[in-house]
């Protein structure tokens, strides 16, 4: 099993490939606190008698630590292991959460070393072999995917990914139909943490004993947990978290998860001329100096951005034109 890695401009991007599908997926922008770390820290504070509290790095980001010893000290001078990235939710940040440790200090692994550690094959490309990142983008934007006889609709909140089954099929047949799509939307998407599924409401036991060992098999080798699917059609998984999902920097990053998006475009566009990337206005602040010099670099061409008001944020565009 091979995982590809493109090292893009501003994230880098990891894919395994099925039958020259996207299979699985994730992303890592640069700049962020990655699981594997381990980091001198400032313990902020902690309250009596608790194991948990907040320290501060050097650069001021603060992290949530466990596994404090009795009577730490405020103040007091710890390392710490991250075990889990910060994430983004609506109007606040949910803070990185790490566990104090005496291992040596370490920067962070990339998603290739990541991988490898955990005995995969890595192989970096500039461009995946096959499967299409655009339109596993466009399933993390829209927040909805569309399978024979229904659609699921996704939506990351401070508490869970929430997966809603809808369609017009008959409860039992809709249920099964959705189990490998959904199985299917978790890997892709990189989907992590707890995940509510709502399924139509099944109030025959041997219908929700069939999707619950439908379910079984499609999630079959993804680590997990889950429950069993209630009266009312809902059950809960829970997947080790480690880092935000595709659909959460989508959801709650969309201008700078388009703006990375555009630059790969631009990246693969072959031929002579200057690179024009067109995309909503709300892009450009996003496209830095730094990413910019070097897609430049990259491509040899000369860039212009042309601000389209009419484009949505999710839809940039890379051409050549014509000096």
């Amino acid at each position: 099993m091979t995982w590809y890695v493109e090292d893009g401009i501003g994230e880098t991007r990891v894919v395994r490939l099925e039958h020259d599908e996207i299979a699985e997926a994730y992303l890592a922008w640069p700049g962020e606190l990655v699981p594997g770390t381990v980091v001198e820290a400032r313990l902020l504070s902690c309250a009596r008698g608790s194991s948990r509290g907040t320290a501060q790095l050097a650069d001021g980001i603060q992290v949530l630590v466990e596994g404090l010893p009795r009577g730490a000290s405020e103040g007091a001078e710890i390392r710490v292991l991250i075990m889990r990235s910060a994430l983004a939710e609506h109007g606040r940040i949910k803070l990185a959460r790490g566990r104090l440790t005496d291992a040596p200090l370490r920067i962070a692994p990339t998603l290739a070393q990541s991988l490898a550690e955990q005995g995969q094959q890595v192989q970096v490309v500039r461009r995946f072999p096959a499967g299409d990142w655009d339109g596993l983008l466009a399933d993390a934007f829209a927040g909805e995917i569309a399978f024979f006889g229904g659609t699921l609709l996704l939506s990351p909140t401070p508490a869970m990914t929430l997966i809603d089954v809808d369609g017009e099929a008959e409860p039992k047949a809709l249920a099964l139909a959705a189990c490998g799509p959904i199985a299917s939307a978790l890997r892709r998407l990189g989907i992590r943490g707890s995940i509510g599924v709502d399924f139509p409401t099944l109030t025959a036991k041997a219908d929700r004993r069939a999707v619950d060992d439908a379910l079984a098999h499609a999630l079959n080798g993804w680590p997990h947990e889950r429950t069993a699917v209630n009266g009312f059609g809902f059950v809960q998984l829970v997947a080790r978290l480690e880092r935000p999902s595709i659909l959460h920097r989508a959801s709650f990053a969309p201008a700078t998860s388009a703006a990375r998006l555009l630059l790969r475009r631009a990246e693969m566009v072959e031929g002579a001329g200057v690179t024009e990337l067109a995309g909503h206005p709300a892009l450009e602040p996003h496209l830095t100096p730094a990413w910019l010099a070097e897609l430049r670099r990259r491509t040899g061409r000369e860039l212009r951005f042309r601000a389209d008001p009419t484009l949505a944020i999710e839809a940039p565009q890379a051409q050549l034109i014509g000096r």
